[in-house]
């Protein structure tokens, strides 16, 4: 069997877990990642669907359920901190799946892979030369290598997808919004439900259950925005919420000293091909779904599929490249198409809009209720005696 060596540029959700799968499928994997460590901050995220069998399969479920977050809802409050709507997050969600924080999942999928490949870490792809029996790779710091493959599972903004198919703003589209997370710790509070004030346009939360402050707010694309600019990053978060009530003022001054602050834009990824010879993208470097798009559960299986195929051909890595892209598309593309109403939920861009949205929530037990009974009136009864319904 060819095609043995293989380079993943990555140690996230995706790169971990593609890892994982092509060792065990008796490839040589080497992981390579541009920090030092793992990340450790972020939205807590979901491992929903077939994310919980690839975790069941590779060991790692009863660790992800110690993990989890225990968050029971996001109840949304006014200035003075009373709740006006809540959304029970428990009806939107299977009981074997699993939310927990980000960093955690990394930690653990990097903990159950690190013994099947070779990882490095605060090193980066710094050139990428393919032919047609292998690419020669340069790094920011180690000695160059050459591999039978690489794979760019290096999140949005990916070194690999711009070397190998061009700039990065001729597939990333900004959605209108950005984000922003950072830790608290002892100061976020108690309870189980997310806690979250809007204005238009704005919304600031805090989880109890991961002890965080969240931030996302609508505006354009910010001109000379740089993803890696902490203090670009404050003053952006300032500006957009200098006059925003209930715990933002408190929550700001959080920022201004915080060491760990995540912001980012909210954005998509959209390729024509997430392939390219000897060279294929995974995860939010392919395909970044935005916030609200279950883009780790993607991640996993993504990388699970990717690994199977090349499996099944390893002496044709294009051929395991088309099927794992014409499989995988079919569970990104419904995704991608969804954050208007996930964003109209989350952060209305009205104060009518606020005021739907919480009226809403209240109705929704009532609805799920009525929907529940709908069913079971439905469902086709034994017949009785003579042939009529019992």
């Amino acid at each position: 069997m060819s095609e043995r060596t293989v380079l993943v540029s990555g140690a996230g959700v995706a790169g971990p877990v593609l890892a994982y799968w092509l060792a065990r499928h008796g490839f040589n994997v080497t992981v390579v990642e541009r920090a030092g460590t793992l990340r450790s901050s972020g939205n807590p995220v979901d491992v929903r669907g077939r994310a919980v069998d690839v975790a069941k399969r590779m060991g790692v479920l009863p660790r992800l359920r110690a993990a989890a977050t225990g968050t029971t809802g996001v109840s949304f409050v006014d200035a003075a901190g009373r709740r006006v709507g809540r959304v029970d997050m428990r009806a939107f969600q299977r009981p074997d799946e699993v939310e927990l924080p980000r960093g955690d999942l990394a930690s653990i999928l990097y903990e159950a892979s690190r013994d099947h490949a070779e990882f490095v870490f605060d090193d980066s792809i710094a050139t990428l030369d393919q032919d047609e029996h292998g690419v020669d790779v340069t790094f920011d710091h180690g000695a160059p290598r050459r591999f039978d493959l690489v794979i760019g599972a290096d999140g949005l903004h990916s070194m690999t997808r711009r070397l190998a198919f061009g700039p990065e703003n001729e597939f990333v589209r900004h959605m209108g919004l950005y984000v922003a997370t950072t830790p608290l710790g002892d100061g976020a509070g108690s309870g189980r439900d997310i806690l979250m004030h809007n204005t238009p346009g704005r919304a600031v939360a805090v989880s109890t259950t991961t002890g965080g402050a969240f931030f996302l707010y609508r505006s354009p694309a910010e001109p000379g925005f740089d993803h890696r600019d902490t203090e670009q990053h404050r003053r952006m978060l300032t500006r957009a919420f200098a006059n925003v009530a209930w715990r933002a003022p408190e929550l700001l001054e959080r920022v201004r000293v915080a060491e760990d602050l995540y912001f980012d834009s909210v954005s998509q990824v959209r390729l024509p091909r997430w392939w390219k010879g000897r060279i294929a993208l995974l995860g939010d470097a392919a395909s970044c779904v935005s916030l609200f798009g279950d883009g780790s559960t993607l991640a996993m299986v993504g990388a699970f599929t990717l690994a199977g195929e090349l499996a099944a051909s390893p002496g044709d890595p294009r051929a395991a490249f088309r099927r794992y892209e014409a499989a995988h598309r079919r569970l990104v593309d419904p995704k991608q198409r969804n954050i208007g109403q996930a964003s109209a939920l989350l952060v209305p861009a009205t104060r009518r809009g606020i005021q739907m949205r919480n009226l809403a929530t209240r109705l929704w037990p009532a609805l799920a209720a009525a929907e529940s009974l709908k069913r079971v009136l439905s469902r086709p009864r034994p017949a009785g005696p003579g042939g009529s319904p019992a």
